[in-house]
């Protein structure tokens, strides 16, 4: 079967906050012009906001821009922050770092704690409103090219394949969207990204990205415990010596957020992010929060935090790259949403000024490249460009020390006079032999405070068809056994956060083999980014499928 296809102005790969900003930039824009415009939004989740993670604390800067009447709309940022506590933990004890010492760029004042899935829906359906084709569960798999090498669109996966590749029954072949212009908006480490920075050279003049892992729960806190609005963050214990933290986020209905953020790079191979966020909660002035509540929803993402330094080329021929694809996030503000939304309608707004002039995707998207450079997205990020690279140069307290202070001289004025640091190594070239690393004891779960990852998984609400080809694909099928189990005792059992890496033996076999369980994949791509070899590469499932996340 053919696959057949759709032709549109602009088509839109992922429908998160910068996708859905640039679809709704985009028809403004037309409805300002009284021009027709055709924008489609392709998102691999069941629905709009189903594979959205974050904290979150969102920064309503881009949304003012946006929609300025969004609370007569009834956008769902219902919670302002009215405290900010920033724990610094020791195992059984905390100290409060003074607010007053913070730079100011580190204020929550005037921002919002909420869902960030359920601000995406909101931006959803105010796209569909405005004429906006918006399609859910249908995953963009293939990067179309025309003959002379411009990007022509994308095509959604084939639906109805089996494990073994063959079609079943209900099989139906992908969609061609063709569109004079393309904008990814995957998040982070988007797969179609990761091809267009390769053919397009869209790193030569930037470093590479890298990227912490987010472990989030979220709780019904008893009443009495609960201040919405109150906003935690905590650094030092149970990886003081590494880069990373925990966050606690009173939201609205009696709920809490919590979660634990750890650096990609780290280098015991025996460390797992997902028992790190499990013995962070036992600590005394956490499992007081925790105590008497219950456990309602799980997920886990990769975070961008390369910053400025990372950020790539972002147009090129029929296309651009936005959002979280990019990596805007501010590390040490621990915000994205804010940058990503505004650069959707930075480059929605190139689009249709190159799609007015009559361009049919021939003219490169450079006025999106030359706008960023001239907004406050530049800025919000120069100011801390120093952050993440000072933790890994000094490690993390003099890293600590240094970030503050160049933040400190961003606030007044004198940012430029500081040098701009490198990333150097990559995420997947920190690990040391299992030799040579300290095993690590984790606890056992209790079921009430921490639990195991299946059971984890499950309030995810990941769901794969069992009979479809595994997503996670790999490039040499005996690198698992010879160099990752071998040399570092199969790290990728613990840097997944839902056990989809398992070594097992079967009877009679001589050596272990990798067993992948692909139907627990929650979509957080650590393995793409951490594996040693880079052998592992993440690729999408069939459409509609992966995590169904709730108030995430």
């Amino acid at each position: 079967m053919e696959r057949e296809s759709m032709e549109f102005d602009v088509v839109i790969v992922g429908g998160g906050p910068a996708g859905l900003s640039a679809a709704i930039r985009l028809m403004q824009m037309a409805q300002e012009k009284d021009q027709e415009l055709m924008v489609c939004v392709i998102e691999k989740g069941s629905e709009v906001g189903a594979h959205i993670l974050s904290g979150a604390v969102v920064d309503p800067i881009a949304l003012n821009e946006l929609f300025p009447d969004w609370k007569e709309k009834g956008a769902p940022l219902n919670t302002p922050v009215i405290e900010n506590h920033h724990w610094i933990l020791s195992e059984t004890d905390k100290s409060e770092f003074p607010h007053f010492m913070m730079p100011p760029l580190m204020s929550n004042d005037g921002m919002y704690t909420l869902s960030l899935g359920n601000l995406t829906r909101w931006l959803g359906e105010q796209a569909e409103a405005m004429g906006v084709e918006v399609y859910p569960g249908f995953a963009g798999a293939e990067v179309l090219y025309h003959e002379d090498g411009r990007v022509k669109g994308v095509a959604t996966g084939d639906m109805g394949i089996s494990r073994e590749g063959e079609q079943k029954g209900g099989y139906t072949p992908g969609m061609e969207l063709h569109a004079k212009y393309t904008l990814f908006a995957e998040g982070c480490r988007g797969s179609l990204t990761k091809e267009l920075e390769a053919k397009f050279d869209l790193r030569a003049d930037s470093e590479h990205q890298t990227y912490g892992i987010g472990i989030k729960e979220l709780w019904d806190i008893e009443p009495e415990k609960h201040k919405a609005g109150r906003v935690i963050h905590t650094q030092g214990w149970p990886i003081a010596d590494m880069a990373g933290g925990g966050f606690i986020y009173h939201q609205e209905n009696n709920q809490v957020a919590i979660g634990f953020v750890v650096t990609l790079d780290y280098d015991n191979p025996h460390l797992s992010p997902f028992d790190e966020m499990q013995r962070f909660k036992t600590h005394p002035e956490v499992r007081k929060i925790l105590e008497g509540g219950r456990r309602v929803a799980y997920g886990a993402r990769a975070i961008n935090e390369g910053g400025l330094q990372s950020v790539p080329k972002l147009s090129f021929p029929g296309g651009a790259v936005i959002g979280c694809a990019a990596g805007f996030v501010n590390v040490p503000r621990i915000k994205g949403s804010h940058n990503a939304m505004k650069s959707g309608m930075l480059a929605a707004e190139a689009a249709f000024d190159a799609i007015a002039a009559g361009s049919e995707g021939d003219q490169e998207l450079t006025a999106y490249g030359e706008a960023f450079k001239n907004s406050w997205i530049y800025k919000d990020l120069y100011k801390v460009r120093n952050a993440r690279p000072a933790l890994s140069k000094f490690g993390v307290k003099l890293g600590t020390l240094y970030a503050g202070f160049d933040m400190w001289m961003n606030t007044i004025g004198l940012g430029g006079l500081m040098p701009t640091l490198k990333h150097g190594h990559k995420d997947n070239e920190t690990l040391k032999k299992a030799k040579d690393a300290q095993p690590i004891d984790y606890p056992k779960p209790d079921g009430e405070i921490t639990f195991d990852k299946l059971s984890s998984v499950f309030l995810s609400n990941t769901n794969h068809e069992e009979d479809q080809p595994i997503h996670l694909t790999l490039k040499d099928a005996s690198i698992p056994v010879s160099v990752n189990l071998a040399d570092y005792d199969g790290p990728e059992q613990r840097f997944c956060p839902a056990g989809v890496y398992e070594y097992v033996e079967d009877e009679g076999a001589t050596e272990k083999r990798l067993q992948i369980n692909a139907q627990n994949c929650v979509h957080c791509k650590t393995c793409d980014i951490k594996d040693i070899t880079q052998n592992i590469n993440w690729v999408v499932p069939e459409g509609g499928g992966g995590p169904n996340y709730p108030n995430m």
